[in-house]
């Protein structure tokens, strides 16, 4: 990897398991569960300066970084219950790019995304934690990627998001 991209992907790219045992199905549960007060501890003590930096050239800023955490979540919880109440349901898929730029984005506190990620991965984990072995193997449709997605496959990549913007929201604060 070049230093850009070891910057763009500080974790490394998303690699899909092959297999999900339940053990990491409880180490992705316990990530979703832990990811809000790691959010928190992080951006505590950043200064409103600190928020705009960014962890690579052309990168987000933490206060976006945040902002997309929440709507990203938000519509992974969504798809979750797509999954789960309907029949390999095609969810529908968004611009991240585009809503990063929006105002919301720019021009609200981190902390007012702080609250939905806290409300949002509570819910994601009393859920998650609700399900059976059976419920992870639902699926659903995404239709950027033409394939169908385990919900283990989901959960595995959302842990995954979790580290992933965690090291972008270090790398920014030590810039």
């Amino acid at each position: 990897m070049n230093d850009l991209e070891t910057l763009q992907y500080p974790i490394g790219k998303f690699q899909r398991p092959q297999f999900i045992s339940d053990t990491q199905l409880q180490t992705s549960i316990k990530q979703i569960a832990n990811f809000p007060s790691e959010v928190e501890q992080l951006i505590s003590s950043c200064s409103p300066f600190d928020l705009t930096k960014t962890y690579r050239p052309g990168g987000w800023s933490i206060n976006q970084l945040v902002h997309h955490c929440a709507d990203s979540h938000m519509n992974a919880f969504i798809r979750f219950k797509l999954a789960l109440t309907e029949d390999c349901p095609t969810i529908k898929p968004y611009f991240e790019n585009l809503w990063a730029e929006l105002p919301d984005t720019h021009k609200v506190d981190p902390s007012i995304s702080l609250q939905i990620i806290k409300g949002v991965h509570y819910r994601w984990e009393v859920l998650l934690n609700s399900l059976t072995l059976n419920d992870f193997t639902k699926e659903y449709i995404h239709p950027e990627h033409g394939e169908r997605f385990t919900l283990a496959a989901v959960l595995s990549m959302y842990e995954w998001h979790c580290k992933h913007h965690l090291a972008h929201i270090k790398l920014a604060i030590n810039s």
